[in-house]
């Protein structure tokens, strides 16, 4: 059996394929002539193309636009004949060589003796299409959607086709699969096992095209042509169908198919959230690459939608050197600013005319993504998608992708371009094959008289799979690696649209950005046919993926430690040198001021020890109500929370209570001292965390409120970190949660539900990231700059407190009173011994003496001593 040679490709963009008919053609009204050729006509919205079944031949295309006539011939020996008079046709793939059409600009008759159709039953379509042609643009979309909504309506499913007989369809709908310029219709229907695709005609190789749920690995919500009707699903490599990008009739119907797949118990989804994408991205885990297809990926670009191809950056500038330097600098584009924007000169020029316009401004009166723009770069390996794109034509020889260098000086200069590249100038597994005429095309001459060939090269590139290594080896390289979040900002991130678009120089045409048009809500066939063709041949701006700046790479060799502090890997041995009973009850908190210990108890008595004297030098009893927390806020001033709501002021001196204050509508639960502020942060069981300014002057505490922040749960733990010259305050919470909020601004940075069970230590490790324990035993490191997990680790069956070395050493409390310490440049663990009797519900590291204070639930304070060991 002969593979056919027809295409949709050789149709219109958009246009459709109904149906074909055997038929013999002639240029006579005689069957059996001499010219008379056997072939296939295809029906198609626009036009009508018939195949000849010889090879040598060409397929003629001929569009209802250009017909005259379209009729059937009575008479008793014409048979099933239609004839079709035509102004001009197309000739295509003679020989069956790929090469702009053939337009013959001449009157002609075309006869189709049909062989089994009925000339009646067809000549009634042909006419119907016929019509159609003779409409504006809008009137003939709207009345080929007619036809084709009659034809979905009379098309039953065949359940024929079905893995399994008894299988139940749980839902249909008229889809589209998109394929690059090319939509086939047809009809979509889901059982609980298995996704099928029928299509309306006989295009496809398979009458129908099955997917199973328990392969489907991937499945994405996306925009096409700006409305948020597509859905893209991928399955495992080697099934018979390993990709479908559909297009629903509306939102409704792609989002019920979505959360019908996302809750079939069939499914088996490969999910990874952007936060632990970029995370990984940060750390050295993923490339440059990777990374980008995934962002793309995820902002609903796809190499199926020509209008939103993936997008890659300009990464190098020399196209002229004999060598290409990754260690300069001069090498590399500026990725800070948009390719717009790269030229001073050009860019006052473009700016002066942004001033000058109305509302809604464009600086860019083109995208750097657009259809044609993607196949200007392709047209080597997709040559049939440019003759598509435009009419059966390549482009100009003299415009075409003939160099590098010209491209790329081009976009620096032109005043109207500002393309960016494809994946394909990163991927080292095609070897750069969109650099070659592969198929030999004749693309045209140039004004110099050289042929248009193979893309000539930079000097340093001594081959396409040379040229896309070193491309790929720049893409991934130290200088790109620092700055390529400053492209994504410009692209995917905050600097995609608003105002600081504006400050960035990155504003293009209103209509490209997502949100900006809803083509459901035009109803005027005109305008939106308008919009529809601006979308098509503009292109569109990504879907917006962060409103904040994105965080930077890091070295690898940093970004793998999970502490980023230039410390030494510390590790001590502790020894036990005194062990004090003072208490009757559980030790709640206690610290080390010089040569004083001081504690507070479950019984609500605070107690100073002399480790000189090694006896109780103070004892006072605060509350009739526990103890919670103790911080040193001046020489010998300590402040001690209650669970009787209030703060307690003990001068240790003179062993009087100062003053104490109503700091919470419940038990203060936890106390955090900032010497360099003077500010005392609390926290309390009603939710709430307040900063006290004038805890020094005596009378003053509650006039010195300096800010409160609400939680949800019960506050248990509170840090403090700084942002540079910002100050921002931490909260764990009984939630699970962490809150980071500003102290200048009192607004909340971020929440980040990070166990789920209450937090019981935080502790910053650097600027960024935050080590936090749970009462449930899980030991947690934080990156605040993309608010995910760096690593996680269950530890114990509890972890009770909390406290680091101010390096890379931390301790915590595991259960049966187990002291635990961990390293966090190495992320392991380095000792765990028994330190106490009962849950250790303190311990605080004293650098002046190197020093480990600990207390527990069994009434008993130890002071270890620590050696670090080589």
């Amino acid at each position: 059996m002969n593979k056919t040679r027809f295409s949709m490709l050789l149709l219109e963009p958009g246009e459709i394929y109904f149906e074909d008919y055997s038929c013999t053609m002639n240029i006579v009204n005689l069957q059996a002539a001499e010219n008379a050729k056997q072939g296939r006509l295809k029906l198609c919205s626009k036009s009508l193309v018939f195949e000849p079944r010889e090879w040598d031949n060409p397929l003629l295309k001929l569009h209802f636009k250009d017909c005259t006539d379209v009729d059937t011939i009575k008479t008793h020996d014409a048979g099933n004949l239609i004839i079709v008079r035509v102004r001009q046709y197309a000739e295509m793939l003679e020989e069956n060589i790929l090469a702009p059409y053939k337009f013959q600009y001449e009157n002609k008759d075309f006869f189709f003796f049909l062989d089994f159709s009925s000339a009646e039953e067809c000549l009634t379509q042909m006419q119907q299409l016929l019509r159609a042609s003779t409409l504006h643009a809008p009137e003939h979309n709207s009345m080929i959607a007619t036809i084709l909504h009659s034809r979905y309506m009379r098309m039953v499913f065949d359940p024929i086709m079905m893995d399994d007989y008894t299988e139940k369809i749980v839902c249909e709908f008229q889809t589209e699969k998109i394929s690059p310029l090319v939509r086939h219709h047809g009809k979509l229907a889901l059982t609980p096992t298995t996704l099928y695709f029928q299509p309306f005609s006989n295009i496809e190789n398979s009458p129908i095209l099955k997917m199973k749920l328990d392969e489907i690995t991937r499945i994405y919500k996306r925009r096409f042509l700006l409305r948020q009707v597509g859905l893209e699903i991928y399955s495992a490599e080697e099934s018979t169908t390993p990709h479908l990008y559909l297009s629903f009739q509306c939102e409704n119907d792609r989002d019920r198919v979505y959360q019908i797949l996302e809750e079939s118990p069939n499914m088996h989804l490969e999910r990874v959230h952007v936060e632990e994408m970029t995370l990984q991205w940060q750390n050295g885990i993923v490339s440059n690459y990777d990374y980008l297809m995934y962002l793309n990926c995820l902002s609903d670009r796809s190499k199926n939608d020509l209008t939103q191809y993936p997008i890659f950056p300009w990464v190098v500038a020399d196209y002229v050197s004999g060598s290409l330097d990754l260690e300069n600098a001069d090498t590399f584009r500026d990725l800070s600013k948009p390719m717009g924007a790269l030229n001073p000169d050009r860019l006052e020029k473009l700016l002066e005319r942004y001033h000058e316009m109305s509302d809604p401004k464009f600086l860019y009166g083109s995208h750097y993504s657009a259809p044609g723009l993607v196949l200007f770069y392709l047209v080597r390996k997709y040559p049939q998608y440019m003759l598509c794109l435009q009419n059966g034509r390549f482009d100009h020889p003299d415009r075409m992708f003939n160099s590098l260098k010209d491209v790329y000086n081009n976009c620096l200069k032109n005043m109207s371009d500002f393309k960016e590249l494809v994946p394909e100038f990163y991927d080292t597994r095609a070897k750069g094959d969109f650099l070659v005429n592969i198929y030999d095309i004749d693309f045209g001459t140039r004004h110099d008289g050289s042929k248009v060939d193979n893309v000539n090269l930079p000097p340093w590139a001594k081959s396409p799979a040379d040229f896309v290594i070193k491309l790929r080896q720049a893409l991934e390289s130290q200088y790109v690696s620092r700055y390529l979040h400053l492209w994504i900002d410009l692209i995917f991130g905050y600097k995609q649209r608003g105002e600081e678009a504006v400050k960035a120089n990155n504003v293009f045409h209103h209509v490209c950005y997502e949100g900006s048009v809803d083509l459901d809500d035009i109803y005027d066939m005109n305008d939106r046919h308008a919009l529809e063709v601006q979308i098509m041949e503009f292109g569109q701006v990504p879907k917006q993926l962060f409103t904040k700046p994105h965080v930077r790479r890091v070295i690898p060799e940093v970004a793998k430690q999970v502490c980023t502090k230039d410390y030494e890997s510390n590790e001590y041995s502790l020894e036990c040198v005194d062990t004090i009973w003072l208490h009757k009850e559980a030790v709640n908190c206690v610290l080390r001021k010089e040569d004083r210990i001081i504690s507070v108890c479950k019984d609500g008595t605070l107690k100073v020890y002399d480790m000189v004297q090694r006896k109780q030098i103070r004892s006072v009893k605060l509350s009739s109500t526990p103890l919670s927390s103790c911080v040193m806020v001046d020489e010998h001033i300590v402040a001690v929370g209650s669970w009787d709501n209030d703060i307690y002021l003990y001068d240790v001196e003179y062993g009087r209570v100062v003053e104490s204050f109503r700091a919470h509508d419940d038990s203060v639960n936890c106390l955090k001292w900032l010497p360099k502020e003077h500010l005392l942060i609390s926290g309390g069981w009603d939710g709430v965390v307040r900063v006290w300014g004038n805890v020094r002057k005596t009378g003053q505490a509650l006039r010195g409120l300096k800010a409160e922040f609400d939680h949800d749960g019960k506050v248990s733990t509170v840090a403090f970190r700084y942002r540079r010259r910002d100050l921002d305050i931490i909260a764990g919470t009984s939630d699970g949660d962490v809150y980071i909020w500003d102290y200048t601004t009192k607004e909340l940075i971020n929440k980040i539900t990070v166990h789920s069970s209450p937090v019981t230590g935080v502790c910053l490790l650097c600027e960024d990231r935050i080590v936090t324990v749970s009462d449930g035993g899980d030991l947690n490191v934080t990156d605040l700059t993309v608010l995910n997990s760096v690593y996680q680790k269950h530890v114990s069956s509890t972890v009770t407190s909390l406290c680091c070395d101010g390096a890379s050493v931390l301790w915590f409390g595991g259960s049966a009173g187990t002291l635990l310490q961990w390293n966090m440049t190495t992320v392991v663990q380095l000792s765990e011994q028994k330190a106490h009797d009962d849950l250790i519900r303190s311990i605080q590291f004293d650098s002046s003496s190197n020093t480990l204070i600990t207390a527990s639930d069994d009434k008993s304070i130890k002071v270890w001593q620590l050696t670090q060991r080589s």
